[in-house]
């Protein structure tokens, strides 16, 4: 895993180069998933994953994060590019670059979540689950509702 560019911007998997706060602000008051996510909650989600950081011009851009075991699984999680750098391929960057970081490391099964962005994910090799009721979970976040607000009705 190292600093990767393109198009003038700068991918990197350098913890250190995470901007805490302004991540801290993209998920607990832009997104829709972490909506009021507490500081320290974001900056231990951070440090007890592998962050991946887009930057430009000295600011950061975007931001994902994978959660892994580094053996046999791994979540990608919290993929967030700011609105004035959307529509650039810097999520499926991000997901990608991931993807082929931990597929190097020889990890297997990748898994995410997301209520909007399939064909981006779909376009990184992303499919449905196709065992979904081998899953079982157990989901007290208080954004519940607003993930689960555009899913289909299952029956």
């Amino acid at each position: 895993m190292s600093d990767r560019s393109r198009d003038g911007y700068t991918l990197t998997t350098d913890p250190a180069r995470v901007d805490v706060d302004l991540v801290h602000r993209w998920l607990s008051e832009e997104s829709y998933w972490a909506a009021g996510r507490a500081h320290d909650v974001v900056a231990r989600s951070i440090a007890g994953s592998l962050p991946y950081s887009i930057w430009r011009d000295g600011t950061q851009v975007a931001f994902a994060r994978a959660v892994t075991d580094g053996a046999t699984f791994v979540w990608i999680c919290d993929v967030f590019v700011t609105t004035a750098h959307r529509g650039r391929g810097l999520g499926q960057w991000l997901v990608d670059a991931i993807v082929a970081d931990l597929s190097a490391a020889g990890l297997q099964r990748f898994l995410l979540a997301t209520r909007d962005a399939h064909e981006v994910y779909r376009r990184s090799g992303f499919e449905p689950l196709a065992g979904p009721t081998r899953f079982m979970e157990i989901d007290r976040r208080p954004t519940r509702g607003a993930i689960l607000a555009s899913l289909p009705d299952p029956e």
